[in-house]
């Protein structure tokens, strides 16, 4: 039961530490690939540890549920608990109940993030096989040019990736080199899997609301996914050329659900990035504090099983 909890408890942590320093650590946009990674690191380590937390308490329970009494015993006499003596089968099955609340809890929000993730891709699907049939194809632009009046440059993941453009927009963007930077930069999310690393985020932020962490990690990585394409654009057509492409597109209309667009999220802080960029010292800090986060996720769990294994936390003793 001991390492249960220390995973919750370090789940607990992480859910309460990284909302609050990590988008301290990732405004300015200095290493927006790295910055991705970590809250995926961050992400995934407390789901891993929830499923984990649940599935050692589900065996805990069934190894001794014959023996009510003997370990929570042993456990709260670890604790100095109060209640020694007569915490046996009542707390018992007060910690089977709970068990099976963790654990269909675990299986909802699983169920929940399966469905969203599916529907998901079937609209971005629908989406994609619409824009092919009602779009058509223009020489030198690689990507399915849609007659709209409203602006709107944006790319759907799948199979078959599709960069979609407006007519509206294709006529804003007469400079050739802001052309050809919008669609690096839709090209970029594509090859890079940002829908995939997006639908994830979206799933959990809207299969757990109530939750911060996750909330705000799907606005922050949606916001350094855009970074990401945009260093690859500015790489390819220049900075300035990017920067110009965006201000073009200003004011563009929504897209599809699903869809990653040039100037639909954090236009403000990427313009500032792209008009004054960080420094290079800015940068290796930013690093440096974003690897040491990760590193500490990462270690926390095995240092904290490695305690509880030999008796350095409550309980340790105690394996069940």
């Amino acid at each position: 039961m001991s390492p249960a909890i220390c995973l919750l408890l370090y789940a607990g942590a992480v859910c309460v530490a990284a909302p609050r320093l990590l988008p301290r650590l990732t405004s300015a946009g200095a290493a927006p690939r790295l910055a991705v990674a970590v809250w995926l690191i961050v992400l995934i380590s407390v789901l891993a540890a929830w499923i984990a937390a649940a599935m050692l308490l589900v065996s805990w329970i069934v190894s001794n549920w014959n023996r009510p009494g003997v370990a929570l015993g042993a456990c709260f006499t670890a604790l100095r608990s109060a209640a020694v003596g007569q915490h046996g089968p009542a707390l018992q099955l007060g910690l089977a109940l709970a068990t099976m609340v963790v654990a269909a809890f675990v299986t909802v929000i699983a169920a929940r993030m399966g469905r969203m993730l599916l529907r998901a891709r079937a609209r971005a699907r629908r989406h994609a096989i619409s824009a092919r049939i009602i779009g058509r194809r223009i020489t030198g632009v690689d990507a399915m040019v849609v007659d709209t009046p409203e602006k709107a440059a944006y790319c759907l993941g799948g199979r078959r990736g599709t960069i979609v453009i407006t007519s509206a927009a294709l006529a804003a963007l007469q400079q050739p080199l802001h052309l050809d930077a919008v669609l690096c930069h839709e090209r970029a999310h594509l090859s890079g899997r940002h829908h995939m690393v997006l639908a994830l985020t979206r799933a959990l932020a809207s299969s757990l609301p109530g939750i911060r962490i996750f909330t705000v990690a799907e606005q922050e990585v949606s916001r350094l996914l855009e970074m990401c394409a945009d260093d690859t654009a500015a790489r390819a057509h220049g900075t300035a050329t990017m920067l110009g492409a965006i201000l073009t597109l200003a004011g563009a209309g929504p897209i599809p659900a699903g869809a990653l667009g040039t100037s639909t999220v954090g236009l403000s802080a990427r313009v500032t990035r792209l008009a004054a960029p960080p420094r290079r010292r800015q940068q290796t800090w930013t690093r440096l504090l974003l690897s040491a986060f990760a590193a500490v996720l990462v270690a926390a769990p095995f240092l904290a099983a490695w305690a509880a294994a030999r008796g350095l936390i409550a309980c340790g003793p105690f394996l069940g």
